[in-house]
């Protein structure tokens, strides 16, 4: 593949946070970078662009992803949920409120990943242990909050029974 074959745009359709957009984007485009730069989207933070940090985490097709370890193009046909379709109809999901409500978060930089893998990881299992909670976590970095009230957020939304998503 030359050079110019990858400036080439190729058209991609794709949901995001509920909604269809299209656009023409180069292959080598990263997802991450596609959601900052053109869709505006900028709670999908970028770390470390290797995978290793966690804070580029989205929703793909309900799977967690990192969106900095994948090309745009690749979300073609796809259903992507970033942060910022978290909260329905300007109320908090259930995970904000307790991230706020347990101090898990401080600078907030690793925050948006960690809420996109604590979403998908309760939309497959209601009441996780500790233990598989901070098995997710172990893909997070966060330099602030020592994981202590992290833990205690997520615990807390699966106190409330209403975790999984569209409730």
């Amino acid at each position: 593949m030359s050079y110019s074959t990858l400036k080439e745009k190729i058209k991609v359709s794709f949901s995001i946070n509920g909604k269809v957009v299209e656009e023409q984007v180069e292959p080598r485009k990263l997802l991450s970078d596609f959601i900052r730069e053109e869709l505006g989207l900028t709670g999908t933070h970028v770390g470390c662009e290797h995978g290793v940090c966690g804070s580029c985490t989205v929703l793909y097709n309900g799977a967690a992803v990192r969106s900095c370890l994948m090309f745009a193009v690749q979300a073609n046909g796809s259903e992507i949920q970033t942060i910022e379709g978290l909260a329905k109809d300007g109320q908090q999901h259930v995970l904000q409120q307790s991230f706020s409500e347990c101090h898990g978060l401080q600078c907030g930089f690793c925050t948006p990943g960690i809420l996109m893998s604590s979403l998908e990881m309760l939309n497959n299992n209601e009441k996780p242990s500790t233990e598989e909670i901070k098995e997710m976590l172990s893909g997070h970095l966060c330099r602030c909050t020592g994981y202590t009230g992290i833990i205690e957020a997520i615990e807390k939304a699966c106190e409330m029974n209403n975790c999984k998503e569209g409730e």
